[in-house]
């Protein structure tokens, strides 16, 4: 099932992405976006792009998909794929997150205090609440950053292998399932 979801999708994405990737001027200003692993899905480029959205998805502030478009072009991974996983991170799960990194990177520096003393801010309205939020953050220092930086590339290592380790999964049950087919056609009379 998602694997003909997944054919449909880029089916319906081709007319789109040839129409960007055979302009003129993309073609003569950034011929590296006419690279076909950076649009179609396939076992490498799928995983770079969830690994480099992964990783991405960490940097604070609006700039998680331009980041992520920069290191799709370096290492081939899939554009679309990467912009839509950088938004794991949402006002949802941005907290819990950044308790996370800050908790990770206390592994670094043993005498900061836990996450739940430096609790993040009570929401007072959203102009005070982003106040209080970037306050907060820049009074977590040293251990949220040198977290953040292992969180994120914890997360792209874990993406990366899921992805790679999912795909090979379904190739082999696929070939099984094939083998399976054949053997009994060939049993029946």
């Amino acid at each position: 099932m998602p694997r003909q979801y997944l054919r449909q999708l880029t089916a319906r994405w081709k007319p789109a992405v040839d129409k960007i990737t055979q302009h003129p001027w993309v073609l003569a200003h950034f011929p590296a976006l006419a690279d076909p692993d950076l649009w179609y899905l396939n076992r490498r480029s799928t995983a770079r792009g969830v690994a480099i959205g992964l990783l991405c998805g960490l940097i604070p502030g609006p700039l998680q998909v331009l980041g992520s478009i920069g290191l799709c072009l370096v290492w081939r991974g899939n554009f679309p794929l990467a912009a839509i996983t950088t938004f794991y991170t949402n006002p949802f799960t941005i907290v819990p997150l950044y308790l996370l990194a800050y908790e990770y990177g206390r592994i670094f520096f043993p005498y900061a205090p836990h996450a739940v003393a430096a609790a993040p801010p009570d929401f007072l309205g959203l102009t005070q609440y982003a106040a209080a939020m970037s306050e907060w953050i820049v009074g977590l220092g040293k251990p949220l950053a040198v977290g953040l930086v292992l969180l994120a590339f914890t997360l792209a290592t874990i993406g990366f292998v899921t992805v790679h380790l999912a795909w090979r999964y379904h190739v082999v049950a696929s070939w099984r399932k094939r083998a399976r087919g054949r053997a009994a056609a060939g049993r029946a009379p």
